[in-house]
């Protein structure tokens, strides 16, 4: 099986990839990870209990040694893309990728079933289910904002660390800015203590923005509405995500669910009326604004009396991904200032339009405000 440098040479040679000094820097520390993966058939199961929620086999630990690896960094910088060669070149069977936020879903959710047997702790059985299942797990997109993740994760991660399970994960913040100004942050901290003492952690300091620069200076507000500006929008998707595959996002916020169909390394894609037609809230919008950093938001249709709710709900998620610095690409039936004209809610409108446009500009985005 190829090694993760020969993987990405492989793609520079391609033209799927631009060849990165930043990136190749990190390819040995890929490499030597991946090395210390061996296939070995899994030990016979365990029966019952909480782990047949995650799989029937116990494969073994990998060897005395193996870390795991932090890989932090702005956006666009290609963490994605070397985690999914991580996962490529990993020389087992045994090895899972999935968004952070997600799989803490399914830690919750495997949580208050363990709680429900009654047993004192409930952590445990579900790392175990983990590492029943996954020798290899990659995180993409590692951040804390819920406190019920950030008061169990230390934990987790010290349970599937003792079963040797090998965590890659990436995020947009150092270790130290992980859970910032959270409740009861103090409790939090031996996790990045245990993240420093278990994981390798990286810097990818380049230069080059891979995604930003595919749109930064480009066109990122598409009107009017038609076919010629919805073949714009699929061009500028499948250019964005390197025609990958896209799955759905789905966040579970108050016990509702909200999702992004399409999702890939902190993109969203999403239509107006799956994310505005829906009675969702501002709960909603937060919870979706943490979970991208850059989100296209497809046919917004005029805006007036005859949509009220759906306008007023357009208002509050623009609010969210303002305050969340999510850059924004959108098609709609006019200019932002042309959309709102009359109707309640017309006037109050005009700031929304006024931020509308100045997500426009090239500077905008989460990267700027880090």
């Amino acid at each position: 099986m190829p090694s993760v440098t020969e993987l990405y040479d492989q793609q520079v040679a391609d033209g799927r990839l631009k060849d990165d000094a930043a990136q190749r820097d990190v390819l040995p520390l890929l490499d030597d990870l991946v090395a210390k993966l061996k296939d070995e058939a899994p030990k016979q199961a365990r029966s019952g209990g909480w782990r047949s929620w995650f799989g029937s086999g116990e494969p073994d630990a990998p060897q005395d040694g193996t870390r795991g690896l932090y890989l932090w960094g702005g956006v666009g910088r290609g963490k994605s893309m070397l985690m999914d060669l991580v996962m490529e070149a990993a020389p087992i069977k045994a090895k899972r990728r999935v968004h952070f936020h997600e799989f803490m879903q399914e830690i919750q959710s495997g949580l208050n079933e363990v709680r429900k047997r009654g047993e004192s702790d409930a952590i445990r059985p579900v790392a175990e289910g983990v590492a029943d299942q996954a020798r290899l797990l990659c995180f993409d997109e590692m951040q804390i904002t819920d406190i019920a993740d950030a008061m169990i994760v230390g934990r987790l991660f010290q349970v599937l660390f003792e079963r040797g399970v090998c965590i890659v994960t990436t995020s947009n913040r150092v270790p130290e800015d992980l859970y910032k100004n959270g409740l009861n942050r103090q409790r939090f901290l031996p996790f990045i203590e245990l993240i420093r003492e278990r994981m390798e952690v990286c810097a990818l300091d380049s230069d080059n923005d891979h995604r930003q620069g595919r749109q930064l200076g480009d066109q990122v507000w598409f009107s009017p509405l038609g076919r010629d500006t919805r073949a714009e929008i699929d061009a500028l998707w499948t250019e964005l995500t390197n025609s990958a595959e896209t799955p759905p996002l789905r966040l579970e916020v108050q016990g509702r669910q909200v999702e992004i169909p399409a999702h890939l390394d902190g993109m969203g894609r999403i239509g107006f009326w799956d994310i505005c037609g829906r009675a969702l809230g501002a709960a909603d919008y937060l919870a979706l604004a943490q979970a991208v950093d850059l989100l296209v938001i497809e046919d917004i249709p005029q805006l007036s009396s005859a949509n009220f709710n759906e306008a007023k709900r357009f208002v509050t998620l623009i609010d969210a991904l303002y305050e969340a610095r999510v850059r924004l690409i959108a098609s709609a039936a006019a200019e932002p200032e042309q959309l709102y004209l009359e109707g309640e809610g017309s006037f109050e409108f005009e700031r929304t339009a006024s931020r509308l446009r100045e997500m426009q500009d090239a500077e905008w985005g989460k990267v700027s405000a880090s």
